[in-house]
């Protein structure tokens, strides 16, 4: 019988747990629906889809429409089933075997994860005491290990930490000095006060990738995209597969565009409920760090993180558990949902921590 690939067979997946309770606050999905005139508009031009044949391999109107958001063309435009496939697609087309790609932890796991499943190899550095990103430490790494992919992630999931954009700004000219490419995840971007969107230009090796699966509320969609130099995007073009994103998607996303003030209005509801949980949450004996996302980091000092993980779920309450990220010890990490669902939260752990 065939076996994987020896490096694959020894590593762990990706998971987060899908348990049955009544609160789950574990994965950052927004806890709103997409707003009714979507549904209604998306239903509607499904009649419109010839669906015996082969959706528009270069997802057009989608990207015009995403370019349009962010005021560039298409061409500077990358669509995929999720921003994973987008960094999945990014690392078979730049890294590989005798490649390297940069990280800072504790960071989202996927970059270093979906690194290793292309066969790239992966350097990890750290980052500041605070979570935030210490450019002596990003120096360090790059000079050593002049890694042809430089990841950050902004604001840093698991821990909500924003970039400044004078570090990214740093980060990016190191980058450039090897002669590399920044990746900056903004998965949670539009819950930050700036974007690194910005910096982007045809001769300037930084992309910026987001998903609609967060503040466009479309995580069932699996819907990503990336930002970047136009000459990169027709690179990522040849790499992925052919008719990878079906028609069904495409009109899910195109018609979500018509919805921005929607979903800037959830954002701000979002913002305005983690305020409150944040400050409820550090009247408790809890090690509580800032966020600029849709979730805060904590850490319970009277108890086992784990402990109190298990403890929250005995009451239908699921938190994500951290503990397995590099210096996340005891850390858990909640969603901002409903002002219900946060309250219950908030009493199952004031309950557990007692």
């Amino acid at each position: 019988m065939i076996a994987a690939r020896p490096d694959v067979a020894l590593m762990d997946g990706y998971h987060s747990p899908q348990l049955d309770v009544r609160v789950r606050l574990n994965t950052n999905e927004s806890p709103e629906t997409p707003p009714a005139g979507w549904t209604d508009a998306l239903a509607e031009a499904m009649r419109s889809i010839d669906w015996n044949r082969y959706p528009d391999r270069e997802a057009l109107k989608l990207r015009t429409a995403i370019g349009g958001l962010h005021g560039v063309g298409p061409e500077q435009i990358f669509v995929a089933n999720g921003s994973n496939e987008v960094l999945q697609t990014v690392m078979l087309t730049f890294g590989g075997p005798g490649r390297t790609a940069a990280v800072w932890e504790p960071t989202y796991a996927l970059h270093s994860h979906i690194a290793r499943i292309t066969g790239t190899g992966v350097i990890e550095g750290e980052r500041a005491d605070d979570f935030s990103t210490d450019l002596g430490e990003v120096a360090r790494v790059i000079a050593a290990a002049r890694p042809e992919v430089s990841f950050l992630c902004s604001p840093n999931n698991p821990t909500g930490v924003v970039d400044d954009e004078s570090v990214v700004r740093e980060t990016l000219s190191m980058v450039e000095g090897v002669d590399g490419l920044l990746v900056v995840d903004e998965a949670y971007g539009q819950f930050a006060p700036w974007s690194a969107t910005g910096l982007i230009a045809d001769d300037v090796p930084i992309v910026v990738t987001r998903t609609f699966s967060k503040t466009w509320s479309m995580a069932a969609a699996r819907l990503g995209y990336l930002i970047g130099p136009s000459w990169l995007v027709a690179e990522l073009d040849k790499v992925v597969l052919p008719y990878h994103l079906d028609a069904f998607k495409q009109l899910a996303g195109t018609l979500a565009l018509d919805h921005v003030e929607a979903m800037n209005e959830r954002v701000q509801r979002l913002v305005a409920e983690r305020s409150r949980l944040v400050g409820r949450l550090e009247e408790l004996d809890l090690e509580v760090w800032p966020s600029g996302a849709n979730f805060v980091l904590f850490r319970p000092r009277s108890k086992p993180g784990a402990e109190v993980w298990q403890q929250l779920v005995d009451r239908s309450v699921l938190v994500r558990n951290c503990s397995s990220w590099p210096r996340l010890e005891g850390c858990l990490r909640v969603t901002i949902g409903t002002t219900d669902e946060d309250d219950t939260f908030l009493a199952a752990l004031e309950e557990v921590i007692a």
